[in-house]
């Protein structure tokens, strides 16, 4: 079944890779680093609230996409006391329908964006019962994976599939 959302519908986009090892570095400072665990890049639109971030924090914490010990993905990141790093994309609301060039007409704008971001974290580290790594919201940053199986889940908030 093909889903198609109403080009108003809003949504907390989620990029998930189960990584080995992960970092990212903003201006030139090396602002997080883990082994494994979980990379998270995020995206925020105007219409999100604190219930997408509770659901969402939620369901990346309790996912079940680590190899328990029969190579089934049957753990979540806190079952292997994995760590996470949250970067915030506003790309992943680009549009492309019109043209060549991506409209970001749908992201937030900092001024809504970061403080989501801020109480994503924050939500983030409460599910994890531990500090989460970041990026600097806003910045030029350069981030590096080893993404493990490939393991990649796009996650909106809005759709709960």
């Amino acid at each position: 079944m093909y889903l198609c959302l109403h080009k108003n519908t809003t949504i907390m986009r989620a990029v998930i890779q189960r990584v080995k090892k992960a970092s990212v570095v903003a201006n030139g400072v090396k602002t997080a680093q883990i082994n494994q665990g979980l990379l998270v890049l995020l995206g925020v639109e105007d219409a999100d609230t604190a219930a997408d971030i509770d659901w969402l924090c939620g369901k990346i914490a309790r996912m079940r996409i680590f190899n328990d010990e029969n190579g089934v993905m049957n753990l979540s990141v806190q079952d292997i006391k994995g760590d996470i790093i949250v970067v915030s994309q506003f790309t992943l609301h680009a549009s492309t329908v019109k043209g060549n060039r991506p409209s970001y007409i749908r992201a937030s704008k900092g001024e809504f964006a970061q403080p989501m971001y801020n109480a994503f974290l924050e939500k983030m580290s409460a599910e994890m019962e531990k500090e989460i790594g970041a990026g600097i919201f806003g910045a030029d940053m350069q981030v590096e994976l080893i993404n493990d199986g490939p393991v990649t889940i796009i996650i909106d908030s809005h759709l709960r599939e």
